[in-house]
């Protein structure tokens, strides 16, 4: 009786180590950049790179709809002016994987996201950002970032 309870304890504590370390490990790692392209235009770019072995979806990742691409929501701004969407840059997987219907797009390495924006003058603009990475095994559930670009 004393071994199986010293197992069930053991087995407990291996599970929750493990379980607290995927959580806490982000194997993303984000850059912030605003590239001047004009007098008035600007690019507003997160650069990411990723650990070997994880990706992160595509903005248009396809599959069965459960995929969670990156999203990017700014605060309003009255100096500026968001021109499109946010674009991707990178090397895109394109294929099928197991347990997903459908092909699928997602990055793995690295990857910017650009956003193009109009400003009447120095500012400062805030962008919360969510996304979510995978590697074969499982997916770290969706984390929020917040920056702050400053633009002059």
């Amino acid at each position: 009786m004393k071994i199986l309870k010293c197992i069930v304890v053991l087995t407990a504590l291996l599970l929750t180590g493990a379980s607290s370390f995927a959580q806490n490990e982000d194997p993303a790692s984000w850059k912030y950049e605003v590239k001047k392209k004009s007098a008035t235009q600007y690019e507003l770019i997160f650069h990411l790179t990723l650990k070997a072995k994880w990706h992160i979806w595509s903005l248009h990742p396809g599959g069965d709809g459960m995929e969670i691409a990156p999203s990017f929501v700014f605060d309003k701004n009255a100096k500026v002016t968001l021109s499109g969407p946010v674009t991707e840059k990178g090397t895109p997987t394109v294929t099928t994987m197991e347990g997903i219907d459908g092909k699928v797009t997602y990055f793995s390495g690295t990857v910017d996201y650009i956003q193009t924006v109009t400003v009447t003058g120095n500012t400062k603009l805030k962008c919360t950002h969510t996304y979510q990475v995978c590697n074969d095994m499982m997916c770290l559930p969706p984390k929020d970032k917040i920056f702050v670009f400053d633009i002059k």
